[in-house]
């Protein structure tokens, strides 16, 4: 885990929610549930750090209540909220 907690290779707030805002690779955004063209094969984002990272990305914080301790628990919570909204 880096300092703020979220565990690299997770990818999961990459695939669980909708994304309404550009994303170099898919100009009308993402819908939930669909992996980021962006992921690369460890899950790992190749816009992290660069100026074409969307908002909305820079914006998502981990939170250990949603992120849990692994990818899969990640994974089925923020799945869970995207559904719930």
């Amino acid at each position: 885990m880096t300092a703020a907690g979220c565990r690299a290779g997770c990818g999961a707030c990459c695939i669980a929610p909708s994304i309404s805002s550009t994303i170099p690779g898919m100009p009308l955004g993402k819908p939930a549930g669909v992996r980021c063209v962006q992921l690369d094969e460890d899950n790992r984002c190749r816009l992290f750090g660069q100026p074409s990272r969307p908002k909305v990305c820079l914006d998502f914080s981990f939170d250990r209540e949603i992120c849990a301790s692994d990818a899969a628990t990640a994974l089925v919570r923020l799945s869970w909220l995207e559904s719930s909204t």
